[in-house]
């Protein structure tokens, strides 16, 4: 994994780890991760089964085979199939609104929600949500909104078996659970990248995993 040699948008990564940090701990619907080494949290039932049911239906229509800016699908790192929703649909704004709302981030920031589908053998191996900016990839990001501060995923269904959130660094294992929203800040308090926060989605075994995943960005997303 490449090393990290620039810290740019640190200060407001610090900034918006703390205002978001106060606002989740201040929370009592809202269940933080025993860890020292990353800051994830989880609210049990943030969609209702009809709203996981609804944004399961509009993931079967916009989901395409998954890439990432510098591997391929062919590669087998991420071999699910993914689709950005249509931020205009007023369900799919509401919804956002409320992922906003919980973690007290201005909804400029936030990337257009994309939801992913897992099949049986399918997953996404271990990474971090964060941008290396050391990547080409980088200067078109940093014009885009800059560096990711927090993420936000929720799952849609009952797992027959495997599609656990597994992270490596801490040794947490998430079941996926239907209407639970999690959350982590890919940073650390000093606003540096965390690397804690590296993290797969293992392969599902049986059955079929839905997940709806929302990042924010430093600044305006664009």
């Amino acid at each position: 994994m490449n090393s990290i040699t620039t810290v740019p948008d640190q200060d407001a990564l610090r900034r918006i780890g703390a205002s978001v940090r106060a606002r989740l701990e201040g929370d009592p619907g809202v269940y933080k991760i025993p860890s020292d080494r990353a800051e994830i949290f989880a609210v049990g039932d943030f969609l209702t089964p009809v709203e996981c049911e609804r944004f399961v239906r509009i993931i079967d229509v916009v989901a395409r085979p998954s890439e990432l800016h510098d591997t391929s699908y062919a590669s087998k790192f991420r071999t699910s199939y993914s689709g950005n929703f249509d931020p205009h649909d007023p369900f799919v704004k509401g919804v956002s609104r409320r992922i906003d709302d919980l973690l007290g981030i201005n909804s400029i920031c936030g990337e257009t929600i994309q939801g992913q589908r897992y099949l049986p053998g399918q997953e996404f191996k271990a990474h971090n949500d964060w941008f290396y900016t050391d990547q080409p990839y980088w200067k078109g990001e940093q014009k885009r909104g800059g560096q990711r501060s927090w993420t936000a995923m929720a799952f849609l269904n009952e797992v027959e078996e495997g599609g656990h959130t597994f992270f490596s660094e801490i040794g947490a294992s998430i079941e996926p659970k239907p209407g639970v929203l999690l959350v982590w800040n890919n940073a650390k308090p000093d606003g540096t990248p965390n690397l804690d926060t590296l993290h797969a989605g293992t392969p599902v075994i049986k059955g079929m995993k839905y997940v709806l995943t929302k990042w924010y960005r430093t600044r305006k997303w664009r």
